[in-house]
């Protein structure tokens, strides 16, 4: 019979609770922070504390212990080193349970911090800002900081981290209602969050960092940020929210105020996405209706009335239930066309009082206003899920301008054709492929998207404009993607599309401009595919 062993580590007892008799405030964002230390020590715990955080608690009256009495070692090289002491260190890492940690703790006469509250430098609002120097960048990388948090947060099972000022109500009631004491329960949450919090800040670093090195490092690291829980995904059967990407300039929501309305849902974001980068893409008041992450009609006006009024009327029995963007505020006027109907989400950069009022007796209707000001960061990078992985990619960004793009038939295009072969080749751009454009006059007049054939997009366009009304004949059209035939065309300049635009790259290129040059039509290759899968 073999020898039984005794193990040689014991596992270190956890205790449910931990009383807090000493906390380590260092922070860089200071909101709610006074009130916290008031909280703790009229709990009588102890607060020991950094340069800028002891001065603001002073101000308030609150007996603050500075780091260099506790650890008998002056801050040095201007505050970069303050907390990285193993004074401090020992003191969060402790295993409480364990004899030997502990009389370590006693021979070096090194009291046990239970609770550390930190932020850290703002390097990623400092980084995101343009014109900063690269030395005022790398000085906001916080050393003593992540440190601290990650040393609290792995020794969880004796000591408290916190990181937010959103969390210091939360942990000041638990702390009164359990006489001084946190649970174990909630340390693990807290720690979680630290982590995470960390994760977020390396990655923002790292991201600066690659960024400038290369376009397409071999390590990406991206974190993102939860903004908002959604009313369910794609089916009423799935959850879902909507994340931000940690250290971009603006993002979806960002400045963005819903002021009526039910929960915002995943398809809301999806919808409201391509139409906001849609009406983007002009500088004259325009409007864009999305449906299932497509526009059913988009177009430009001399108010923002007229371009609705034409956006509508492209796809009318589409646009019922849709996303309704816009690039100017909504007036009364405005409002009261949109309240008679279904509209289910509304995005301006503002609205009157009187338009506002009306919007509002809809009780359903989504309403946002946008407030964003900022342009997204030129070379932004779009990302697609496939399993196990992400497809990384620049994002198509612009229009290349006209005087890159080359007239290749005998006809060339007037100058009223030239502005609706430019706007349709921009609406074009965010039509799920493959996509047709057909617009006159300002205004897009049939769209067919989505298609595995060309010509059949062609057609759905086509029809599109004929079921809304609205006669083809004069129109232009604009094509994501080369034509790889002339039937296309053809059938285009059958129904009286007068001019077309295309990027070309086709090999039967020499095909489709003679169909063209045949019937005296004029068509642009623009060199540059739009092609959005």
């Amino acid at each position: 019979m073999s020898e039984q062993r005794e193990p040689t580590t014991a596992v270190p007892a956890v205790p449910d609770e931990v009383r807090v008799r000493r906390a380590l405030l260092t922070v860089s964002d200071k909101r709610g922070i006074v009130d916290f230390a008031r909280g703790l020590c009229e709990l009588g715990i102890e607060i020991v504390s950094t340069g800028g955080t002891a001065a603001e608690l002073r101000r308030a009256g609150i007996d603050v212990r500075d780091v260099e009495d506790y650890t008998g070692f002056p801050e040095i090289l201007g505050g970069r080193v303050k907390t990285l002491n193993p004074r401090i260190h020992a003191g969060i890492l402790a295993v409480r349970s364990e004899p030997e940690h502990a009389e370590t703790l006693r021979e070096l006469g090194i009291e046990p911090i239970d609770l550390v509250c930190v932020n850290l430098y703002p390097f990623e609002r400092v980084s995101s800002r343009r014109g900063v120097p690269d030395s005022e960048i790398i000085e906001n990388i916080d050393i003593g900081g992540p440190t601290l948090i990650r040393a609290a947060a792995k020794n969880h099972a004796f000591c408290a981290v916190v990181v937010s000022p959103e969390s210091y109500d939360a942990v000041l009631e638990e702390l009164r209602e359990q006489d001084g004491a946190l649970s174990f329960r909630t340390r693990e949450a807290l720690a979680a969050e630290a982590f995470a919090f960390t994760a977020r800040y390396e990655a923002a670093i790292s991201r600066w960092f690659s960024g400038r090195e290369e376009e397409f490092p071999q390590h990406t690291t991206v974190a993102f940020e939860k903004v908002l829980d959604l009313a369910y995904g794609e089916n009423p059967h799935q959850r879902a929210a909507y994340y931000a990407e940690v250290g971009t300039r603006s993002h979806l929501l960002s400045m963005v105020s819903k002021l009526h309305g039910r929960d915002l849902s995943f398809n809301n974001l999806l919808d409201l996405d391509s139409g906001r980068r849609l009406v983007e893409e002009f500088e004259v008041p325009a409007a864009a209706i999305i449906k299932h992450n497509n526009p059913c009609g988009c177009a430009v006006g001399a108010t923002l009335r007229e371009a609705f009024e034409r956006a509508l009327e492209c796809d009318p029995q589409s646009a019922f239930g849709g996303v309704y963007c816009f690039n100017r505020p909504v007036d009364e006027d405005l409002a009261k066309r949109l309240h008679e109907l279904f509209v289910e989400l509304v995005f301006a950069p503002g609205y009157d009082d009187a338009a506002l009022e009306i919007l509002m007796r809809k009780a359903n209707v989504r309403i946002l206003w946008n407030q964003e000001r900022r342009r997204p960061v030129a070379g932004e990078h779009d990302f697609k899920r496939v399993r196990g992985g992400i497809l990384v990619q620049d994002r198509d960004t612009g229009l290349e301008p006209r005087e890159q793009m080359r007239v290749v038939t005998r006809q060339r295009p007037s100058e009223q054709q030239w502005g609706d072969l430019l706007l349709a080749m921009r609406v074009c751009k965010h039509v799920r492929s493959n996509a047709i454009v057909l617009a006159r006059d300002g205004a897009t007049v049939g769209i067919g998207a989505g298609q595995m054939s060309r010509v059949d997009s062609v057609r759905i366009a086509l029809d599109k404009a004929r079921i809304a009304g609205l006669d083809p004949s004069g129109a232009v059209m604009a094509s994501d993607a080369f034509f790889p035939f002339p039937d296309g065309p053809e059938l285009a300049m059958d129904a009286g599309i007068e001019a077309i635009i295309q990027p070309g790259g086709s090999q039967r290129d020499p095909e489709v401009i003679a169909a063209c040059d045949r019937r005296g039509v004029p068509m642009v290759f623009t060199r540059r595919r739009h092609f959005k899968h």
